[in-house]
């Protein structure tokens, strides 16, 4: 098939799995993959895949406890294999995955082979790799990036190669579609790599099944890191004119956290558009990754988010329409720490906010919100206390005559396309005022489609219950026109003063 960004869309969908739902990949045979489908409505689809469930933590590093895989361990050795004994872990994590999915012999040994090739391949680079840079004039350092591009491909070759083997042995015609650059001597851009993957490909009668990884000259790693499974699936999407891309989770996209508020409580969105998924995006609750969202906007694809293992259910769809229905659609909270930057001579003198920006940036902290008046500046930040202790080192030394602090709390957010007139900031703070929770800030930009407010970390989830009951679950006393909707931002000061 050719690619090309400037025709109408086709018939065919593009779709994603993540790594917890491949784990899963039998029970998806019977419902997403196949179920009652036949013939010609089996096609008409692309799947791109992660690694099952693990894997990339063992390939790279526990992404929650930070506990180092192959990669963090091959970076940090001089001259020891510890990070071959990774990859012997990882070969027999991959081995017990695909036993767990193949019944038929031909096709378990078809994927020993093929975890086996991959990483004897992947060990034997390594090695040279280590022998090259044991020379002063090679450096490890400026190589590991590649090295980290090289690893994390490997988990999604192998589900996505698993995938296809499994659907072939069920009548489906699947086609392993393998764009992780393996043995590959050219250097192509991504758009490059998709089409080359994709030119003789006839939708109508294949099921690509594609790895999540894409190896290019951008080098996905350097800007997403292990977000890079998104980025692909969107450009996929977009080069081929997907009809929609279509991501497929564990759970449905709900109103709030069913853990917190209970799941009679919550509420499937339905629909949304962009501008939430952006939202959810700041707040660490992914629907799709912003530049993934960002290629779909812009090339006029609608996103579905469903759940995976409810393959009759539509789902929620995001598109760009703007405005809409007149209610909060979420409330969800995140950990912060507010990076607090006082200087009693900032009012009127230019360039305290650029300097704290610059150490942010530097440091690679995620900036959540911030606010600011004459003298302070808050910014409240995702990031480790460690991390952070490192800007106010840095601030300490660039505006020596400023007080610096910062001080943990959770900002907890009601979401929505559309919040005009609803007074989400007031009503919100009567809420929390009734369940006792302390509010220490509350913000609203005036674009209606979100409010924050910020609390103590240890109330997050009696502010996230406090705020859904009253702003979801009351759905039908939401919209009351004789209450305005004012944009606020204040401090907890003036609260109290209120």
């Amino acid at each position: 098939m050719t690619c090309n960004d400037n025709a109408p869309l086709r018939e065919h969908t593009v779709e994603k799995i993540g790594g917890t739902s491949m784990s899963r990949t039998c029970e998806l045979l019977d419902g997403l993959f196949i179920g009652d489908r036949e013939e010609d409505a089996l096609y008409n689809r692309v799947f791109v895949v992660s690694a099952y469930s693990g894997i990339t933590n063992l390939l790279l590093e526990h992404k929650k406890s930070g506990e180092p895989g192959v990669y963090a361990l091959f970076a940090n050795a001089d001259h020891d294999h510890g990070w071959s004994d990774g990859l012997n872990r990882v070969m027999k994590a991959m081995t017990d995955a695909h036993h767990e999915i193949l019944d038929d012999k031909a096709d378990v040994r078809a994927a020993d082979d093929f975890v086996r090739e991959r990483i004897e391949g992947a060990r034997s680079v390594l090695i040279d790799l280590q022998r090259l840079c044991s020379y002063g004039h090679f450096q490890l350092d400026s190589h590991l990036l590649t090295v980290r591009e090289l690893i994390s491909g490997l988990g999604e070759a192998h589900s996505a190669f698993v995938t296809a083997t499994l659907l072939r042995r069920h009548g489906v015609n699947a086609r392993f579609v393998d764009l992780t650059g393996w043995r590959d001597e050219t250097h192509p851009s991504l758009d490059q790599r998709i089409d080359l993957g994709f030119e003789d490909i006839d939708l109508a009668r294949e099921l690509p099944i594609v790895t999540g990884y894409a190896q290019c000259r951008e080098g996905l790693m350097r800007e997403f890191d292990r977000g890079y499974s998104e980025v692909t699936f969107s450009r996929i999407a977009a080069r081929t004119r997907a009809r929609e891309a279509i991501v497929h989770k564990e759970f449905h996209l709900s109103s709030a956290d069913p853990k917190v508020v209970g799941a009679d409580a919550v509420r499937k969105l339905g629909r949304t558009n962009y501008d939430v998924a952006d939202q959810l995006s700041n707040l660490g609750m992914e629907a799709i990754h912003p530049r993934a969202a960002k290629t779909l906007r812009q090339a006029g694809i609608p996103l579905r988010v469903t759940n995976a293992f409810e393959p009759d259910d539509p789902g929620t769809l995001i598109d760009a329409e703007y405005g809409g229905e007149t209610r909060v659609e979420m409330v969800t909270g995140l950990p912060v720490l507010a990076l607090e930057v006082f200087e009693q001579d900032m009012v009127g003198v230019k360039g305290y906010d650029a300097r704290i920006l610059e150490s942010l940036t530097r440091h690679r902290v995620r900036i959540v919100s911030k606010s600011s008046n004459a003298n302070t500046i808050t910014h409240y930040v995702d990031a480790s206390l460690k991390l952070v202790k490192r800007v106010e080192a840095d601030l300490a030394e660039t505006c020596p005559g400023a007080r610096v602090r910062a001080r943990k709390m959770a900002l907890v957010s009601a979401i929505g396309r559309n919040l005009e007139g609803l007074s989400v900031a007031r009503r919100g703070l009567t809420a929390l005022e009734a369940r006792q929770v302390k509010v220490l800030a509350v913000q609203d930009n005036g674009r209606a489609v979100d409010v924050q407010w910020l609390v103590p970390a240890e109330q997050a989830d009696d502010a996230v219950r406090a705020l859904h009951e009253e702003l979801v679950s009351s759905a039908e006393e939401i919209a009351r026109p004789e209450l305005d909707a004012e944009p606020l931002q204040t401090t907890a000061a003036s609260l109290r003063a209120a």
